[in-house]
């Protein structure tokens, strides 16, 4: 049941969540009441479907996980819903549609659905729609499959509505939504000799504005951004995003915490968020040589590199949001904290999901980590953080201050409080 991934459709009436079991359930805004009409609409379970089974490679002696990795919401262009979602191998869209009504009264079959007796029909009758309980139909549409050699990190819709790419280790393929047998390969790193590798693909992601353009981040902590227009495979980069490293912060770990997990482009197409181990970081894509902003998500694991490396929890990747007017990011943390940052008024914020917590309509407290020295009464020590409770998955609502957050296998949905800044 651990979650694995969650997204918010474009007008955020949706939300659609992954597990490791391979599963995706849908949850749907409910509409506000007429009672109450200031307290938003709810997410209420829409509907839940198993989306991929494991599998075993019998080339290669090896177990395909059933795992979700990642979702992407189709636009939608008419009644139904369409997403996209992908394990390590095999990419699947799926079509989401609902049906109130049913046709009665056929000419040639009987209320139990058999063929009548073509003898005793006499006279013609016009079937007509009657309504009947609200059913969610989720449909196969297709299987894009045996794109990728390495395991898939990423997909992206790109705005044309008509292509997406996929994303693994080494290699970015370009899909047509309508051809499942084929792909284009549009970015390979792979060296000749795998000796000679340095880095791997760690996210990639289209511009929302300009269905050309495309940035993939590294394990170096680098990003590319490309132009499909220079060139069929975009080897050479448009332009290289990457942080100078300070030399007297040069650690053993430096190469392992500047891995990028995650990189998202701005609502506006204008700036890019990413995400590595401690920070996370707002680029503006005029401006190659460092990052506009960065922010400290949890300065005070700096000290806890060594114990963190032996646990592998410096391996986890942490994923990074904004919100509706790109004002305000969002990412996770450990003990089940997450971490809002405002742009304009530098101010950010440390909040908990946990279920203690988080009942219905409470008011979220503030938390702080505190490292040694004075401490207030609700501070929690760095020594007593539990890193098996990470917050590694968060999505915002398109719009509105509505958030959803994954920790492990509970979903949370948070917003702010009507008419309120969200401090």
């Amino acid at each position: 049941d651990i979650i694995s991934t969650v997204e918010f459709n474009h007008t955020g009436e949706l939300l659609a969540t992954g597990d490791k079991g391979g599963r995706v359930v849908i949850f749907q805004r409910e509409p506000e009441s007429k009672n109450a009409p200031h307290s938003q609409g709810e997410y209420d379970v829409y509907s839940t479907f198993q989306s991929h089974e494991p599998e075993f490679d019998y080339l290669k002696s090896l177990e395909i996980e059933e795992k979700i990795n990642k979702i992407k919401w189709l636009p939608q262009h008419n009644a139904a819903h369409s997403l996209l979602s992908t394990n390590d191998k095999t990419i699947k869209l799926w079509k989401i549609t609902e049906r109130d009504k049913r046709p009665e009264g056929y000419n040639l079959k009987d209320e139990e659905g058999k063929l009548k007796d073509l003898s005793t029909v006499t006279s013609l009758q016009v079937p007509v729609l009657k309504p009947m309980d609200l059913m969610v139909e989720v449909s196969p549409r297709r299987v894009f499959a045996n794109g990728h050699t390495y395991h898939i990190n990423s997909i992206s819709v790109n705005s044309d509505c008509e292509t997406y790419m996929s994303a693994d280790d080494l290699r970015i393929n370009l899909w047509h939504l309508a051809v499942t047998d084929r792909s284009f390969n549009i970015v390979d790193i792979k060296p000749a000799n795998m000796e000679d590798l340095t880095e791997v693909i760690t996210a990639s992601e289209f511009h929302p504005h300009h269905c050309n353009l495309f940035v993939y981040s590294s394990s170096k902590g680098s990003l590319r951004l490309c132009d499909m227009r220079a060139a069929a495979l975009c080897d050479k980069h448009s332009k290289l995003f990457e942080e100078p490293e300070d030399p007297s912060n040069r650690s053993f770990f430096s190469e392992i915490i500047s891995s990028v997990s995650d990189v998202k482009f701005s609502h506006s197409g204008r700036y890019m968020l990413t995400r590595d181990y401690l920070t996370v970081k707002v680029w503006d894509l005029n401006m190659e040589a460092r990052p506009i902003e960065t922010y400290q998500v949890h300065d005070y694991l700096r000290s806890k590199l060594c114990s963190l490396y032996e646990n592998d929890c410096i391996f986890d990747k942490f994923e990074c949001a904004w919100n509706g007017s790109d004002s305000v990011i969002m990412t996770g943390a450990y003990n089940n904290f997450f971490r809002m940052f405002d742009r304009n008024t530098k101010r950010d914020v440390t909040l908990e999901a946990s279920r203690e917590s988080s009942k219905p309509r409470a008011v979220l407290k503030p938390r702080r980590v505190c490292v040694g020295g004075k401490r207030r009464r609700d501070d929690i020590s760095v020594d007593s953080l539990d890193f098996t409770k990470k917050i590694l998955h968060t999505a915002w609502h398109p719009a509105e201050n509505i958030i959803a957050v994954a920790a492990t296998n509970n979903l949370y949905i948070f917003q702010d409080k009507v008419n309120s800044e969200m401090h």
